[in-house]
């Protein structure tokens, strides 16, 4: 069966910055027809009633930085198509598709970035990097933002491990992900930095209420801390999730090699991210999307980090609360048996 031809990126469509990562940034794609300017940082966003061919409504446009471990978007899309897609429903998934780029268009990108670092409006940590002007395409992503809908709330969250490393010791008393954040904010205290405080990924996926709402509470950047909680009590994409990763538990210091394919899907799906779009009005339909799962593979020294990171929770007794001053910790192992978390 011949592969349908690639997407195009209209010809003369406008970008609009939205956000960047390390690896990426994000535009939102302005028709070129009602679009007079066309900058990457600082200008009027588009109104709603403007069109867009069909491919293109509904989603954002990434574009790939040159970064020296960079993955070409036709390896990440085709990871995705078949690694992650047969894992989870349409509906589940932040969608991406190869589109073919306009010649020119990242050197134009390059150039806005460039001059938004003169004016200020791009962040200062990103600054210096820039797009890569070798890559043909772009990845048009379902866009989880509330554009063209204010009455739209939305939150993220990082579920992370929503079960206990298998190579953690028995009787631990934190799960892996508090007892890696315990050892960030440890280093965080000796450098003068900031620290930082996040929910016990097993709540998310407890059988009791009150544990979600405890995680619920500590979600930055949503308020009604109360509605995410029934949101995500017992939530199907949430527990396939915790389902998957208890398929591929080989992980921490057992299993098959760090460089295997099964390896890097298994961390992959420990280091996704939930986007969780809410009508303000509660009759509306809620829409959970799954994003961030792009493959990670184990090149550039990530094998060796996986390895090194269990070794360290175990051996200096991170999964035990062995540090004399480690601080007071939510984590879910750490309740009593029987009880509700202790109140915020």
């Amino acid at each position: 069966m011949t592969k349908p031809k690639s997407l195009e990126l209209p010809t003369g469509a406008q970008l609009v910055y939205i956000a960047e990562g390390g690896a990426n940034v994000i535009y939102r794609i302005v028709p070129p027809a009602n679009s007079t300017r066309n900058s990457a940082l600082g200008s009027a966003l588009p109104t709603p009633n403007q069109t867009l061919p069909a491919q293109l409504k509904g989603r954002l446009l990434r574009l790939r930085k040159d970064t020296p471990a960079g993955v070409s978007y036709q390896e990440i899309s085709r990871n995705f198509d078949k690694n992650i897609r047969p894992l989870f429903k349409p509906e589940e998934l932040v969608d991406q598709e190869l589109v073919c780029l306009p010649k020119g268009l990242a050197q134009r990108c390059n150039e806005q970035l460039r001059a938004a670092e003169i004016t200020g409006k791009r962040p200062k940590q990103r600054q210096g990097l820039y797009l890569s002007v070798a890559e043909p395409f772009g990845l048009l992503v379902t866009d989880m933002t509330s554009f063209g809908n204010p009455g739209t709330d939305l939150a993220e969250l990082k579920p992370k491990w929503l079960l206990q490393s298998p190579s953690a010791p028995s009787g631990a008393r934190k799960c892996r992900t508090c007892a890696l954040r315990d050892t960030k904010n440890y280093d965080a205290r000796r450098s003068g930095a900031t620290e930082t405080r996040s929910f016990c990924p097993l709540d998310l996926v407890s059988d009791k209420f009150e544990h979600v709402l405890r995680a619920a509470k500590t979600v930055k950047g949503y308020k009604d801390s109360t509605r995410l909680a029934r949101v995500l009590y017992r939530n199907s994409t949430l527990l396939k999730l915790q389902a998957h990763q208890k398929n591929m538990r080989d992980v921490g210091l057992y299993g098959p090699s760090p460089q295997s394919l099964d390896q890097s899907i298994a961390m992959t799906i420990r280091d996704c991210t939930m986007y969780i779009k809410m009508p303000r009005n509660e009759t509306g339909r809620v829409e959970i999307r799954l994003g961030d799962l792009d493959l990670k593979t184990a090149g550039g020294g990530k094998a060796q980090y996986w390895l090194d990171v269990e070794h360290r929770l175990i051996s200096e007794g991170w999964y035990m609360c062995a540090k004399a001053n480690t601080q007071p910790c939510d984590c879910a192992l750490q309740y009593p048996r029987g009880q509700p978390p202790p109140s915020m």
